[in-house]
């Protein structure tokens, strides 16, 4: 059942404590979780808290909130994953008793892949014990008998307000970010040596192994219209590369929350993306030209078009229901919601 509480009930009085899944943030943190602690923390009446093992199990809370529960099952060695793993099943325990609940914001559809039983079976029931689930847009399924809010994930532009942005360059398109199997950058390397004229490609971003780098050296050949720039990029150099783009490329296989796509738009710069229910309802959601779409596989044609299309767009897109603010009381609203299907009899 999806809708959005307005709170409210015992406790008003004293502080509403939040604990997050994240510790506190370092300079190579996901924006989003940044932006997202501090829409929160400035909401009147409530405190954040970012993770530690040791506030989590020992401090008190009011609501858990959990981003990728994968991250606390896993770990760099064996020791260290065992370790995480009983003081994450001694954690679930800690907020059955204190009926604590858990919100969880649903970042991906599925499970990770190449995940132990072990951790199947921890992440299954850290699900069975959450109360509320928070999708970041409408067209997150929904299951039967599971409790839902809809927060919309925020744009970037305000963590972007102070780097120099470069002006767009005639006929560039761009790739930016992470760079794995399942973002189709082979497949958009591939594709442009059949872009006619003097459009160019640049794909800046660092390769989850060594052999997919090698494979897009190898695609980008000696053609001189292509460029590869694959190391991780700071935030000063993602916006240069993506300023300096006409069209940002995203032809990602499967795309459903893209933090990529938003990083474009709040930049001020068209993208091209596959064609489904999430990217439709973003493309209307931000006005025209801004959100270009292609079906099936990423085709030469495709991006010939949406360059042509990019080149003659001005203005910005409307990113307007995207504000961290917004954000910020709507994720309160669903914690407050969470308690009060706990003291209902609600939660699971």
């Amino acid at each position: 059942m999806s809708r959005t509480s307005r709170g409210g009930g015992r406790g008003k009085d004293r502080t509403f404590i939040v604990q997050q899944s994240f510790p506190r943030p370092r300079p190579t943190t996901n924006p989003y979780l940044v932006m997202l602690a501090r829409s929160i923390a400035s909401q009147p009446g409530v405190a954040l808290r970012t993770f530690s093992w040791r506030a989590a199990l020992l401090k008190r809370s009011d609501v858990f909130h959990v981003h990728w529960p994968e991250i606390l099952v896993s770990g760099h060695s064996p020791l260290k994953k065992a370790v995480r793993q009983v003081l994450t099943l001694l954690l679930i325990a800690r907020l059955a008793v204190t009926r604590t609940p858990i919100v969880r914001t649903l970042h991906n559809l599925e499970r990770p892949s190449g995940i132990s039983r072990r951790e199947h079976l921890l992440l299954g029931l850290l699900e069975r014990r959450t109360t509320l689930w928070i999708r970041l847009n409408d067209e997150t399924p929904e299951e039967a008998g599971k409790d839902y809010d809809t927060v919309l994930h925020g744009h970037y532009r305000d963590w972007f307000e102070d780097f120099d942005k470069p002006a767009s360059e005639l006929g560039r398109l761009g790739f930016v970010g992470l760079i794995r199997r399942y973002k189709g950058v082979e497949e958009l390397v591939q594709e442009f040596h059949d872009v006619p004229g003097d459009a160019t490609l640049h794909v800046a971003g660092r390769p989850s192994t060594d052999d997919l780098a090698a494979r897009l050296a190898s695609l980008a050949g000696d053609d001189p219209r292509i460029s590869l720039d694959l190391r991780f990029l700071d935030d000063a150099d993602l916006v240069t590369s993506v300023s300096r783009s006409r069209l940002v490329v995203l032809p990602y296989r499967e795309m459903h929350n893209s933090g990529g796509v938003l990083t474009a738009l709040s930049l001020d710069r068209p993208v091209l993306v596959p064609s489904n229910a999430v990217t439709e309802r973003l493309a209307d959601e931000v006005g025209p030209g801004w959100v270009h779409r292609y079906e099936g596989e990423l085709r030469a044609a495709d991006i010939t078009r949406a360059l042509s299309a990019a080149d003659s767009g001005s203005g910005r897109p409307d990113l307007s229901a995207r504000d961290w603010s917004e954000a910020g009381r709507r994720h309160v609203e669903a914690y407050r919601r969470a308690v009060e299907l706990v003291r209902g009899g609600g939660a699971r």
